[in-house]
């Protein structure tokens, strides 16, 4: 079956009723994001990017390859990748990394589904490519493979990625927005995490990965970034409001350019859905949908309630892009608390990652269903961070235990046993904050802090 089947889902008359009565009453939300802003980065809101034409325009050696992280994530991977519009044929070779040349007798062929796509903006010319995507499956948990994609003639380099193992520990890296600058000033951050952590298992992103959904030259500086990282290391990402235009609609390459699981609530396919490892459940949900229908909060909310019923895994982490503690000055999301922490609080999430905020703060909030934002021994933790130049001032809201403003950052997770161990590193390696997380049975999480000797960055 195509892939783009995954998402073309019914939708009631009267869902797309609400959707569209909440689009055109949308907000402003780029004004209003840039009243909380504090000066301290003047980052240009053209939608100008200068970008060498290669890394705009596709041609016929494929480009923007991505590996995308799966549902069954210790077993499978899906990969994209784009050409221009005269190659029409795609496909994926693989095989079982070995020390030499010799894997090649031993490659494997899987065809790709194809997918065309025009975009054009305001001040941007128009872009026309062909995106492929394909699934490998069946592969053995914390073996190497090699892949390269693309048609005879027009290979892309072979690409090496580790698949996770089934038991024992498991890393990844969590950014908040990139967003603004992203070629020239997000891209040290993504580099110097992968310098810190190369052996990650996969890299989550907290949502607004770009600042306008249909400007195809920030995917590009995106990618630019990234570069060989994303298609070595599987990326998990949910979407921000950057992501969706002021129409309401979700960035036209969003669907075409990553392959994300199917497996949530329908008409979400690839932006709310469940990943699953043997210790762990990572969940992406869609805030930009909670905010804006009352359908897809209710039906996200179920959901959410539903599948971490009874869910055997040790360990459960939660992204969404907006906060449901802020930090800065009120923001707290008064909607997402009363609809999702009683969730988070019945099945004890672990920690939940967001963004939007645009500045450092993390807490361990309890898990009382009549408690919202206070400070505790034990419960879940909330974290907010920014990994792009765009920057907000910061509250001192009780729930931070940790903050930083004007702070670039990423986060190293690693969770081994009945320990999830956290670092913050700032985008020039120096380690920011630290704790540990331990399972301590009924009692739920022991919150074991290493802040290092750093001053707070207030």
């Amino acid at each position: 079956m195509h892939r783009f089947l995954k998402y073309l889902l019914p939708v009631s008359i009267v869902s797309l009723l609400l959707m569209y009565a909440n689009f055109i009453n949308e907000p402003d939300r780029t004004k209003v994001e840039h009243d909380h802003t504090n000066g301290y980065h003047e980052h240009s809101h053209s939608e100008k990017v200068a970008l060498p034409e290669k890394l705009l325009f596709p041609s016929r050696d494929p480009d923007r390859v991505i590996l995308n992280i799966s549902e069954t994530a210790e077993t499978a991977v899906a990969i994209n990748w784009r050409t221009d519009t005269t190659i029409s044929i795609g496909v994926v070779q693989w095989a079982i990394a070995t020390p030499g040349p010799d894997f090649i007798s031993t490659i494997k062929t899987l065809p790709a589904q194809r997918e065309y796509l025009r975009v054009t903006s305001a001040t941007q010319p128009a872009v026309s490519a062909h995106y492929y995507s394909a699934d490998l499956s069946n592969l053995q948990p914390g073996v190497k493979y090699l892949y390269r994609v693309g048609t005879e003639g027009w290979w892309s380099e072979w690409h090496q990625f580790q698949m996770p193992k089934a038991s024992g520990k498991l890393s990844f890296v969590y950014f908040g927005d990139a967003q603004n600058d992203i070629k020239s000033m997000w891209s040290r951050v993504i580099r110097e995490a992968y310098k810190t952590l190369p052996t990650v298992d996969f890299m989550l992103h907290a949502g607004d990965l770009i600042n306008r959904s249909d400007v195809d030259a920030e995917w590009g500086e995106w990618f630019y970034a990234g570069s060989f990282i994303h298609s070595t290391v599987p990326s998990m990402m949910t979407p921000g409001n950057h992501e969706y235009g002021r129409d309401g609609l979700l960035s036209p390459q969003w669907r075409k350019q990553f392959n994300l699981p199917a497996n949530g609530p329908q008409g979400l396919s690839e932006t709310c859905y469940a990943v699953n490892f043997s210790n762990l459940k990572v969940i992406s949900l869609d805030a930009e949908q909670i905010d804006e229908s009352p359908l897809f909060r209710e039906q996200q909310a179920r959901w959410l309630d539903s599948i971490l019923t009874k869910d055997p895994r040790r360990w459960t982490a939660v992204t969404l892009h907006y906060p449901l503690f802020s930090t800065s000055p009120n923001r707290d999301n008064a909607m997402l608390i009363n609809t999702f922490k009683p969730i988070f609080d019945k099945h004890k999430v672990d920690i939940v990652l967001q963004g939007h905020d645009h500045a450092y703060g993390r807490g361990l909030v309890n898990n009382a269903l009549a408690g919202n934002n206070t400070r505790s021994e034990s419960g879940t933790m909330y974290v907010v961070s920014v990994s792009g130049p765009k920057m907000y001032d910061i509250t001192n809201a009780d729930w931070m235990q940790r903050k930083a403003r004007n702070t670039q950052l990423f986060q190293v997770i690693t969770i081994e046993n009945n320990t999830l161990a956290y670092q913050a590193y700032t985008a020039n390696g120096e380690l920011y904050d630290r704790f540990d997380l331990v399972k301590s049975g009924k009692k739920g999480n022991k919150l074991v802090n290493r802040v290092p000797d750093v001053p707070e960055r207030k």
